[in-house]
């Protein structure tokens, strides 16, 4: 057994005989009687105290020590007793993240998990705690996929103090904690006259954006943060280098989303709607600070910007320019006087790379060619995403067969 159980109680002194007695020490009959005592993994004694009548109890506390040490799944108590919040905090600064997602990262720990277990040891934690804390998400309206986001970010916090000695396991592990439910919803792309009515009720000097997005698949922000020098119209390509967002609500430029760089087939009539733009609206040159808001300032000339010549704000654009023009397209209601526009999550700009993939899959582009064009991670999620709108395998079968014994009819 590691360690001994000291009991506080009595001391054992030589008797008149010379053999060991107990007697009382000045302790006896106040406070705790045991105490367990043992020499951790980093060479100081720890100790835990138990009340009379429980000397098994701490005999077999310090036999779990042992076990735990010996099965590498010891925690010192000390460590125990960081609260989580504690080493959230801790671990987050020192996390290597892009800076800009360990912001979000912090904000939504600070919002939505340290009011609730940010104060539990980290020892304590069972997952029970974590279902509790779930179900308060979900009675405070945090659903779908920002309460999975929150979700993660706790589980990552947590699966690192395991990392670090902190905790025995993650109890978001345990079977009976179920992650955020996510309902997926398929895709339903705009067929192309929406695409044109939308186009044709925008602002002239945005109207350009629909292109970017229905006929390169550009994201919002690298639509507002395309430059001159990422349009190459000698080899009608487009160079996706970077995005407009903000970074601690300051306007910033930044690598697409993941950092994925990538080139996108320039089309003719995107190219042309560019030109006209450029010739209409004259680039602009922006300078704003290179992924943080305290990084190195960089400037482009922008293809899209206000009317005053500065950035657009997305924030400005969506329900001034974007979403009227989803009214005046048929897309979305008119609201009723002093009323806002009716939420239309599916019909924002990125309703037009929806579009763009649809439109590829529909003309037999491989899935690959699909995932690299838009910058997704890996194929997989393009597959996952956009699956249901390839041409159907046994169609694609039928016209195969069809089309040999055509030929083979015809030569006989």
């Amino acid at each position: 057994m590691a360690g001994h159980v000291q009991d506080r109680w009595y001391r054992t002194e030589p008797g008149p005989d010379g053999k060991p007695v107990k007697v009382k020490t000045d302790r006896h009959g106040s406070g705790l009687r045991y105490r367990a005592r043992y020499v951790g993994p980093d060479g100081t004694e720890k100790s835990k105290s138990f009340p009379d009548r429980q000397k098994r109890l701490a005999e077999q506390w310090l036999a779990q020590v042992e076990t735990d040490m010996t099965r590498g799944q010891y925690i010192d108590p000390k460590a125990g007793r960081t609260t989580f919040r504690q080493y959230a905090e801790k671990w987050l600064s020192t996390h290597g993240n892009d800076p800009n997602t360990r912001w979000s990262m912090e904000s939504q720990l600070r919002l939505h998990a340290f009011p609730y277990i940010g104060a539990r040891p980290l020892g304590s934690f069972q997952p029970e705690h974590i279902r509790e804390w779930l179900a308060t998400l979900t009675r405070n309206g945090i659903v779908g996929p920002y309460a999975r986001t929150i979700y993660a970010n706790v589980r990552t916090v947590l699966s690192a103090a395991v990392d670090d000695g902190y905790l025995a396991r993650n109890p978001c592990s345990a079977r009976s904690v179920k992650a955020p439910v996510v309902d997926l919803k398929r895709v339903v792309p705009w067929q192309p006259e929406r695409v044109f009515a939308v186009r044709a009720a925008m602002p002239e000097r945005y109207q350009a954006m629909v292109d970017l997005g229905a006929g390169c698949g550009l994201r919002q922000g690298e639509i507002l943060g395309i430059a001159v020098d990422a349009v190459d119209f000698d080899t009608e390509t487009l160079h996706v280098v970077r995005q407009l967002k903000l970074s601690r609500s300051k306007p910033v430029f930044a690598p697409p989303k993941g950092g994925k760089l990538r080139d996108v087939p320039l089309p003719g009539p995107v190219a042309d709607a560019l030109r006209a733009h450029m010739k209409r609206f004259p680039p602009v040159e922006i300078t704003l600070p290179w992924k943080t808001a305290d990084g190195p300032m960089e400037t482009h000339r922008l293809l899209f910007t206000a009317p005053g010549g500065g950035i657009v704000w997305r924030s400005e654009l969506n329900p001034r320019q974007w979403k009227p023009a989803l009214v005046a397209a048929g897309v979305i209601p008119e609201p009723r006087a002093g009323e806002d526009y009716a939420a239309a999550r599916e019909h924002g700009m990125h309703a037009l790379r929806h579009f763009y993939a649809s439109a590829l899959l529909d003309g037999g582009e491989s899935v690959k060619a699909v995932s690299e064009y838009l910058g997704h991670s890996d194929p997989g999620l393009t597959l996952r995403v956009y699956a249901h709108l390839m041409p159907s395998s046994r169609e694609r079968t039928r016209k195969a067969i069809a089309s040999v014994y055509g030929k083979g009819q015809r030569s006989g």
